[in-house]
C-alpha cells in the first residue's frame, strides 16, 4: 500500500559531510575503544526515578505488551539499552543539544516509559522499536494519542514486511484515528532528512545477526517481503509531525552495535546517527 507524500517547503539547513561524521565518531569512539556500550545483555528497565534530568534531553523508551514475537525480536526490549545509550553519547559529541547525565561517571540519562505512567509527559521525545509485535489496551491507546495530540514525538523502527506493518498500523490507528490522523510516505526530500546532516538516502540497515550470516550481501531481513524502506509519519491538523516510522530498517541497531564490527559501522553507523539526529532535532524544534 503507498500513502500520498506531504508536500515541502524549501531547504533551509545545512549540510555537512558524511566524512566528517566518520571522523567525529572515530576521533573518539568505540572503535578506537573508548566510550561506548554494547555486547548482549538482558538488563531490567530503568523507569524514571528521582534522578532524572527533566530539564534536559534524555532519551524515552516506551514499553508495550507484544502479541507474539519475531525472528530476531526482542519485542520493545529490542536494541535495549546499547542503543539508548550510544545515541545519547553521540548526541552530547556531535551537537550542542543539551544531553542528561546522571551519577559520579556522567551516566547518559535513559529512561523506559509506561504509557500508563504520568512521567510520559516529561519526555517529548519516544522511542519504540519491533513494533510489529505490538499491542495497545484502551488504556494505553488513549494515553499515547493525547501524548501525541498535546506535543509529543513518537518514532518506531525495526519491523519488517507487510504483517508487522500492519500489525502496528492497526494498534496505532486505536490512539490516532486514520480517518483524522492519515499515514503519509515522508519523501526523502522532506526537511526532516536536511537538518543537521544532509542524508540522501535512509539506509536499510540490517540487525548485526542478518549481517553476519549473509556476509554483508544482503539486508532485508524479510527477502521479497522488505526490499524497500518505508519513511512515513502521522501530522497534526497544523502540521506538526507527530510519528515517523522507519519500516523495513534496523536505524538503532546502527547505534546499538557501532563497536562490534569494522565495516558494520562505516556502512551503516554513520548515517544512522546521522537520520537519529536530523530526526531529533526534527522533533524538538517543530
Amino acid at each position: 500500500m503507498s500513502y500520498p507524500s506531504r508536500a515541502l517547503g524549501s531547504r533551509t539547513v545545512r549540510r555537512l559531510l558524511a566524512s566528517s561524521l566518520v571522523l567525529i565518531l572515530l576521533g573518539g569512539s568505540a572503535l578506537a575503544g573508548q566510550r561506548y556500550y554494547g555486547g548482549r545483555r538482558r538488563t531490567p528497565p530503568r523507569f524514571p526515578s528521582g534522578e532524572s534530568t527533566h530539564r534536559l534531553f534524555t532519551f524515552a523508551r516506551g514499553l508495550y505488551q507484544s502479541t507474539h514475537r519475531e525472528q530476531g525480536g526482542q519485542g520493545w526490549f529490542t536494541d535495549y539499552p546499547d542503543a539508548d545509550i550510544n545515541f545519547t553519547i553521540r548526541l552530547s559529541e556531535l551537537t550542542h543539544a543539551p544531553v542528561g547525565m546522571v551519577g559520579e561517571d556522567d551516566y547518559p540519562d535513559h529512561v523506559v516509559v509506561q504509557l500508563t505512567d504520568a512521567d510520559l509527559f516529561n519526555y517529548p521525545f519516544l522511542f519504540m522499536s519491533d513494533v510489529g509485535t505490538v499491542y495497545f489496551n484502551a488504556e494505553e491507546a488513549d494515553r499515547l494519542g493525547a501524548y501525541l495530540r498535546k506535543g509529543g514525538f513518537l518514532w518506531v523502527d525495526d519491523f519488517w514486511g507487510p504483517d508487522a506493518w500492519d500489525q502496528w498500523a492497526s494498534e496505532i490507528s486505536k490512539a490516532l484515528p486514520p480517518g483524522r490522523y492519515p499515514v503519509m510516505d515522508i519523501p526523502i526530500s522532506d526537511p526532516i532528512h536536511h537538518g543537521m546532516f544532509d542524508v540522501a538516502e535512509v539506509p536499510q540497515v540490517p540487525s548485526i545477526q542478518h549481517f553476519r550470516r549473509s556476509g554483508g550481501r544482503t539486508t532485508s531481513e524479510r527477502g521479497s517481503q522488505s526490499e524497500v524502506v518505508h519513511v512515513r509519519g502521522i501530522y497534526d491538523e497544523g502540521g506538526r509531525l507527530m510519528v515517523v516510522m522507519t519500516h523495513n530498517t534496523d536505524i538503532a541497531d546502527g547505534w546499538e552495535r557501532e563497536g562490534e564490527d569494522y565495516e558494520f559501522f562505516y556502512r551503516y553507523s554513520v548515517t544512522s546517527y546521522a537520520v537519529g539526529i536530523n530526526f531529533l532535532l526534527h522533533a524538538m524544534s517543530h
